[in-house]
């Protein structure tokens, strides 16, 4: 499924997120898109977006995500969306996360927008 319009592409995440559609996640990234999946360590490629994303997948987890505020300057946009991650750890246990993104997308030839940066921590992924 393409995302239209950069909130869409949240909504999108979200749905192939909570239905644990790894290939549909990297859909929704260009080919050299970078992730910081903890913060202040950026992967990029859709190899190394799939081994982090595949990790938080494990967690067997359902994301629910509200998005914020977008600014869109001509074909880019900056993407604020408060998250939270409910899942399972290795240990058994119950886990939640939440964060709020500032996520850089770009319109796509086709209309379409995809992740250029993913950042599901948004100013706290500045620190380490």
């Amino acid at each position: 499924m393409a995302a239209n319009t950069p909130a869409q592409l949240h909504e999108v995440f979200v749905q192939y997120f909570n239905n644990a559609d790894l290939d549909g996640l990297i859909s929704l990234y260009e080919p050299t898109a970078t992730l910081l999946p903890i913060p202040g360590d950026p992967v990029s490629g859709h190899a190394a977006i799939r081994d982090a994303l595949g990790q938080f997948l494990a967690l067997k987890g359902h994301m629910d995500l509200k998005v914020d505020r977008i600014i869109l300057a001509h074909d880019i946009a900056l993407i604020f969306s408060s998250w939270t991650l409910n899942g399972t750890g290795p240990d058994g246990t119950a886990t939640t996360t939440t964060g709020q993104t500032s996520d850089v997308a770009r319109r796509q030839a086709d209309g379409s927008w995809l992740f250029v940066i993913d950042n599901p921590y948004g100013a706290n992924a500045t620190r380490r």
